[in-house]
């Protein structure tokens, strides 16, 4: 029997809740369920809600009483609050996170560089923002509670994983003993060590670095701004990298490199944490300061993912699917862009809008973010935790320079996390106008949030709040965005209509009517042209189609009922 332990876990700053097992014989009559999700970090539970904003019921296994311990992730990217936002949680992270966009890179004693994130008036949200993971996953967890399309079950571990044909059976212990359950298909989500992968004998693919970080959240009063701090080649650690960041509620996280041979029993050590930490504290200056341990761990860096995330009725995501170091603010936020594509993929298939191809056109297209991100990731460790002598020589060398040439500044440059533009997806329109576009978001790409005007209205008249944004009125299918202050054509017209009589859901937004338009849903009146200048809409008109994920995969000069027809089509294989 699974017995997890119902002893509160210590916290500084967060009160763990302890809740109560979800036991089968209280729920005699169970049926096999359309999707179920091994896991309840931020990949299972922002699947979970994915699938319930398409209309997809899932039960969401844990086999934990409580939250995860310690911080863990921290910092969520812009992208990652977008995606927050279509779930209804990035209200909660804003008011208890800490924005920030400044990053700084110290050598001797000197900051030899400093890194700014993109910000503009068109960005609702900064470009990172610090939140401790228990809280965020608490704000899911209350999003979780609050559908009934989603069943949570504290307390439920999966032992073992049978693939029949057509569906999975899933042995489930508990603290009363095990259980069956049947699902047509099962997402694991179950993290690094994902049990499930193990089970399957999954191999991945990519590197592992040699060496331990340690990371510890420390409850002091430092005077400095929510700002990333890296610090090279300290004399306290020499040759090794140190990690700064605020956190809220008062904490810091001390990150830093173990020199080689220490063993992580050894470095987690309250004698050896202590030692390191004052050692920190005196080098910035704040020796003596006073403070306390909250959370402690051991990491190492490594860069794997499978080739594919599907097999049979089993999906992986998050790190169950991949493994990415912490530099770069990967984890999470990879996390988050893995359960959003998975989320509109896996729930048109279930609704038989699409073909199994849909399903592996998710693998592909998050394969393919992944190793991206193992590419840039990779560039970024090797710089802060160089592999070979040859690696060493080439950053220590960027050190000693960068004391006095600002050219070879820039490679301290830690290539944060970003969405992944699927430029060669299979979805994307192969008919459409985009080549001849000369600006806005390409075919792949992530859509481009803009601040709508305070004359702007939507829903057919009604006015915006002031300082609303595009993408508070997108989201929930697909989006077509049509440039236009004139009715749509009535051939247009039953196009649209005959895809929602299938059961499509598909939005129109007329951009650039001061007035409702017929055969849109709302209208954007765009007075001054600024949604239009950041799409590249010349002054004729154009149209893009979003997916449900927000990315582009068709954009047009000229539209007509037979163009968008054929990109429906494109983007929903029937195979």
């Amino acid at each position: 029997m699974h017995t997890p332990t119902t002893e509160a876990r210590p916290s500084l700053y967060y009160n763990y809740e302890v809740f109560k097992p979800w036991l089968a014989s209280a729920h005699p009559e169970q049926t096999r369920n359309k999707v179920a999700i091994a896991g309840a970090g931020p990949a299972g539970m922002v699947t979970a809600l994915e699938l319930a904003r398409h209309g997809v019921p899932s039960v969401v296994l844990t086999s934990e009483l409580q939250f995860s311990q310690g911080s863990r992730a921290i910092c969520f990217t812009r992208r990652s609050m977008e995606i927050l936002q279509q779930v209804g949680v990035a209200d909660r992270m804003t008011q208890g996170g800490l924005p920030w966009r400044f990053g700084n890179s110290f050598y001797r004693g000197q900051r030899v560089f400093r890194m700014e994130a993109p910000h503009d008036p068109d960005d609702r949200f900064f470009p990172i923002i610090n939140v401790q993971q228990q809280f965020m996953e608490e704000y899911l967890h209350d999003a979780c509670k609050a559908n009934p399309l989603i069943d949570f079950r504290w307390g439920n571990k999966v032992n073992a994983v049978v693939q029949k044909d057509g569906y999975a059976e899933v042995e489930v212990d508990t603290s009363e003993g095990a259980y069956t359950l049947e699902t047509d298909w099962l997402i694991a989500a179950d993290g690094g060590r994902s049990g499930i992968r193990s089970a399957m004998n999954l191999p991945m693919e990519g590197a592992s670095y040699e060496g331990f970080f340690v990371i510890a959240d420390i409850r002091i009063d430092l005077p400095f701004p929510t700002e990333r701090r890296a610090y090279f080649d300290p004399e306290w650690n020499p040759g090794n990298t140190i990690l700064m960041h605020r956190e809220p509620h008062g904490i810091w996280r001390v990150d830093y490199q173990l020199p080689p041979g220490e063993t992580p029993e050894d470095a987690l050590r309250p004698e050896s944490l202590k030692a390191r930490i004052d050692a920190q504290l005196a080098m910035i200056g704040h020796a003596g300061l006073p403070w306390e341990m909250d959370w402690s761990s051991v990491y190492s860096a490594r860069t794997l993912t499978l080739p594919d995330f599907l097999h049979g009725s089993v999906i992986f995501t998050g790190d169950a699917a991949h493994l990415l170091p912490i530099f770069g603010v990967r984890g999470a936020n990879t996390a988050f862009q893995d359960a959003q594509s998975l989320g509109w993929h896996l729930a048109y298939v279930v609704k038989g809008l699409a073909g199994p191809a849909l399903l592996s056109n998710h693998s592909t297209e998050r394969v393919g973010a992944a190793r991206e991100i193992i590419e840039e990731a990779g560039k970024s460790t090797r710089f802060m935790a160089p592999p070979s002598r040859g690696f060493r020589l080439l950053r220590d060398a960027v050190l000693s320079l960068s004391l006095t040439q600002d050219f070879v500044r820039p490679l301290y440059h830690w290539r944060t996390s970003r969405p992944h533009e699927y430029t060669h997806s299979t979805l994307n329109c192969p008919g459409d106008d985009n080549a001849l576009f000369k600006a806005g978001p390409a075919h792949g790409a992530p859509p481009q949030n803009v601040r709508l005007g305070v004359s702007d209205g939507v829903n057919d008249g009604v006015s915006a709040d002031e300082g609303g944004f595009l993408l508070d009125h997108l989201g929930g299918g697909f989006d077509l965005l049509y440039f236009t202050d004139s009715a749509l054509p009535a051939a247009l017209q039953q196009v649209i209509e005959e895809a929602r009589t299938r059961g499509l859901p598909l939005k129109v937004t007329a951009v650039g009517a001061p007035h409702a338009v017929a055969g849109a849903q709302q209208h954007l009146p765009d007075a001054d042209g600024h949604l239009r200048q950041r799409y590249g809409v010349p002054a004729n008109g154009a149209a893009y189609l979003l997916r449900p994920d927000q990315h582009i995969c068709a954009r047009w000069l000229s539209l007509d009922a037979t163009r968008l027809q054929a990109a429906l089509s494109h983007a929903l294989p029937k195979l």
